[in-house]
């Protein structure tokens, strides 16, 4: 149970700090790439060896494959919705776009760092890939947030909020899919794949390529590596 608590304060601690630093300065644009960059790489190295690789082992080539593609395209699907919202709206809903990616594709994330959990220490390159890829989406999110008229006390509220739904995600994961059957642990898994990739694919990548340039690709590496490094070393 302690440890659990630990790894959903840790996890969340990211969104935060994120939306606590974004609100008060934002950083320059090339440190913000650049932690993308960095968060993106990472995340990358953790769906593919810590999500992915599991979900393929527990179920299977077909059940994971469903898995990351309807975590692509419930992802997606909302992006889209947002986005027409705001067209609609004639304002930019950047901000509730990111806090929607970030919850759709936390929620079975945290969820899976959590069953890591119960099947013993935990993922430490998960969570460093979590932790290192919500400060910048908060950062920018709640930013964007009070750039477009919402008050500081709402955006804080809203990202604190959203800290408190993930946190709750890795707690729940650890007991109450301690003993889910193969094939749901499967799909959970590539689930948060297929949102994940998705999110990089649309918003993160190409956010870090149009603030920071090419040179950013390193960035990407250094947090590739990282996660790589952490998720061999944990087993």
């Amino acid at each position: 149970m302690l440890l659990s608590l630990v790894f959903a304060a840790v996890a969340s601690a990211g969104l935060v700090l994120g939306a606590v630093v974004g609100m008060r300065s934002m950083p320059p644009v090339g440190v913000l790439a650049a932690l993308l960059a960095f968060a993106s790489g990472a995340l990358l190295a953790a769906l593919a060896f810590e999500l992915f690789e599991e979900s393929f082992v527990q179920g299977g080539p077909f059940v994971s494959a469903a898995g990351l593609a309807a975590g692509a395209v419930v992802y997606l699907a909302t992006d889209v919705w947002l986005e027409r919202r705001a067209k609609a709206a004639g304002r930019s809903v950047s901000g509730v776009v990111l806090l929607a990616g970030v919850v759709l594709d936390g929620i079975p994330e945290n969820l899976a760092l959590g069953t890591t959990l119960a099947a013993g220490a935990g993922s430490v390159a998960l969570l460093a890939a979590i932790f290192v890829s919500n400060v910048p989406e908060a950062l920018v999110g709640a930013r964007s947030m009070c750039d477009n008229g919402r008050s500081v006390p709402f955006a804080l509220g809203t990202w604190c909020g959203a800290a408190v739904v993930l946190a709750v995600a890795i707690v729940a994961g650890s007991f109450l899919l301690a003993d889910v059957n193969e094939s749901a642990l499967s799909v959970i898994l590539a689930f948060a794949g297929g949102a994940v990739l998705a999110a990089l694919s649309t918003t993160l990548f190409p956010r870090a390529y149009r603030d920071g340039g090419p040179w950013v690709a390193l960035a990407t590496v250094a947090g590739f590596l990282l996660a790589f490094t952490l998720g061999s070393a944990g087993s």
